[in-house]
């Protein structure tokens, strides 16, 4: 009976508080204890003003998925580019971010603050504004965790492009946090991995690397990229993933999914599934209409919506 009694205590306990301060020791991501830490979650839609993701960014849609989803993180899609983003509309950008961030710091669960950009070289100003922002307000808490680069292109090189901006960004944020996980995007929408293993940025520490894949586009050759960057060692998050096509659009491919999710349950990975949203298109976890305040019924999940929380709610 006691035994039973622990084993609810345990889970009854939030994410954070079972598994607190996360670092990174090797290629894997660790609790505070040491043991490998593998976390599922959704990610929000692009954050931009007037988009189909905007009404999202509040605290009972971050509430239901901790709660409901078992979710063990949520991940914040800043929007750093298109009409709308932080760099037309700063305040209000920030201002969603605070929304998840506060949120997810309330109900216990790790928010990756991602800056949602394919071209963030050409805004390192903003970058660094925002991140020195964010790192400066939240950089004691261990909830956060940084993506300082959304999807470079496959046209953005990791050698003389990613690369460089990445460290100059980690120098920003590691001025005011010395401590939380920092994600490093790879080339190609985070697909070339294999690039950043055989070119790791040295002389930091807590870090990982982006890796996204849909599954209905990204099978075997996109996996065996993945295998080579695990195999050489290279520390990965998946901070965002689709079970639909590239384009955010298509049906489900439950088979490929299914794979992929079996390499990351393997390799203890944690993954972010897009994308929290009412827009018509297969990757939107929600049909048109849907509530912005996360009192959603059955019918107001989409077929990507209800796989995305049958495997949030079963991580």
């Amino acid at each position: 009976m006691a035994s039973t009694q622990h084993e609810s205590g345990v889970r009854d306990r939030t994410p954070v508080e079972r598994h607190g301060q996360l670092s990174v020791e090797g290629r894997f991501v660790v609790g505070a204890h040491g043991e490998a830490v593998s976390l599922a979650g959704p990610s929000f839609f692009w954050s931009n003003t007037g988009w189909p993701g905007e009404k999202y960014y509040n605290a009972q849609t971050v509430e239901r998925f901790a709660k409901d989803w078992r979710a063990g993180m949520v991940r914040a899609a800043i929007a750093a580019e298109n009409e709308g983003s932080y760099l037309t509309d700063p305040k209000a950008n920030t201002e969603r971010a605070y929304a998840i961030i506060d949120a997810a710091i309330a109900q216990g669960v790790y928010v990756i603050v991602d800056w949602h950009s394919h071209r963030a070289e050409e805004n390192v100003t903003e970058a660094t504004a925002f991140f020195t922002d964010i790192a400066t307000r939240y950089g004691d808490k261990p909830n956060v965790i940084y993506e300082i680069y959304n999807e470079p292109l496959d046209t953005t090189d990791w050698e003389t492009v990613i690369k460089p901006y990445a460290e100059e960004i980690i120098g920003v944020i590691r001025e005011i946090d010395p401590d939380n996980i920092i994600v490093v995007g790879t080339q190609s929408w985070d697909q070339r991995v294999d690039k950043a293993a055989d070119d790791p940025i040295v002389g930091q520490k807590n870090l990982v690397y982006a890796l996204h894949f849909y599954a209905a586009s990204h099978k075997d050759y996109h996996l065996k990229l993945a295998q080579y960057a695990v195999d050489k060692g290279l520390p990965l998050m998946i901070t965002e993933w689709g079970s639909v096509t590239y384009d955010g659009d298509g049906s489900v491919d439950y088979e490929s999914s299914l794979v992929w999710l079996a390499f990351i349950r393997e390799n203890k990975l944690s993954h972010a599934i897009w994308a929290v949203s009412d827009k018509d298109e297969g990757s939107a976890m929600l049909r048109p209409g849907a509530s912005s305040n996360g009192d959603w019924s059955e019918n107001d999940l989409s077929d990507s919506g209800k796989f995305a929380r049958d495997v949030i709610r079963n991580w």
